[in-house]
């Protein structure tokens, strides 16, 4: 596994290639932070190969965390993954003051880049996202990633906007999850390689890196991180046979944790697996009866439902999430 050092030096101003993981944030049953389990997910990660963890994202829940939590978060796996692969901290808000404080706290806590996603409720203008990626960026000395998934925030970053925005020499990347392919491919032909563009959706990596995206930031790689690595790795490799073999045998997983709203069914299956990264945060609740049932029947076919069963025991804390 290459030093952070040594990807600086071959990728420029990139932070990473292939598949960075949307790492989920455990909770104990009454909703306290689980660093024990968050360092076996860490570890789960680094020996399958995953390319970067994104924490305290949306898959983090990081809009329920509190401040000092979400800092501790941060500096607790930046001290797990010891330099050995890049750690990517979320700190979008609709508050572009609070996003800036998220920043600095988490360029404090150790980041080696920063994610952003667009302001949501407040739906603010073209303009308005301007200015507000370019106060978060200069906020610290970081590489910042922009996020954008319209479903979420009710905003979209126009193409236009991406080729102002890139202007700033901070901001690099694109999480691009608005799952328009015109949209991205319009993004790479304005900015080429100013701005490296990133999936947000597990099902479209295959195209997205056709289009010359550096990779993903995936939720299934929560439970698979080796698959999410070698879809990327061996398009890269020049087998896009293999890397389309790959995408298309775990299509189905990829949508099924999307059943419900991101991160229920991710941290549903977690559990069903037997990692115990127990519930969500409210107001995010329990995934309906039959839809469990569904995401059970989808594990097993991919042999990833482990020895818990699905109504008792050790995951009945999760199945009540």
């Amino acid at each position: 596994m290459a030093t952070l050092e040594r990807m600086s030096a071959q990728m420029g101003k990139t932070v990473f290639q292939g598949a960075g993981v949307a790492l989920v944030t455990p909770m104990y049953p009454d909703l306290r932070i689980n660093y024990s389990m968050l360092d076996q997910m860490i570890d789960r990660q680094l020996t399958g190969h995953t390319d970067a963890i994104v924490v305290v994202g949306t898959s983090g829940e990081g809009s329920t965390l509190t401040d000092e939590e979400h800092c501790e978060v941060v500096e607790h796996t930046v001290r797990r993954v010891n330099h050995r692969i890049p750690v990517i901290a979320g700190v979008g808000s609709n508050n572009t003051s609070h996003a800036v404080e998220l920043s600095k706290g988490a360029a404090r806590a150790g980041a080696d880049a920063l994610l952003h996603v667009t302001p949501y409720y407040n739906k603010a203008s073209q303009r308005g996202l301007v200015q507000h990626f370019n106060a978060c960026a200069n906020a610290t000395d970081l590489p910042v990633i922009l996020y954008n998934i319209p479903s979420r925030t009710g905003v979209n970053i126009q193409p236009e906007t991406y080729l102002a925005l890139c202007e700033n020499d901070r901001i690099v990347g694109v999480k691009e999850a608005s799952g328009n392919f015109s949209q991205m491919a319009t993004i790479a032909a304005l900015c080429g390689d100013r701005l490296d563009i990133y999936s947000g959706n597990d099902d479209q990596t295959l195209p997205a890196l056709a289009l010359g995206a550096k990779g993903i930031i995936s939720v299934l790689s929560n439970l698979a991180p080796s698959v999410m690595h070698s879809i990327c790795q061996s398009f890269f490799d020049g087998d896009v046979a293999r890397s389309r073999e790959l995408q298309l045998q775990y299509t189905n997983l990829m949508q099924a944790l999307f059943m419900d709203v991101n991160p229920i069914p991710v941290k549903q299956a977690l559990c069903m697996m037997g990692m115990d990264v127990g519930p969500c945060r409210p107001p995010l609740c329990a995934m309906e009866k039959h839809d469990i049932e569904k995401l059970w029947s989808v594990l097993q076919q991919y042999c990833l439902s482990g020895n818990v069963h699905l109504f008792e025991g050790q995951s009945a804390r999760c199945v009540g999430m």
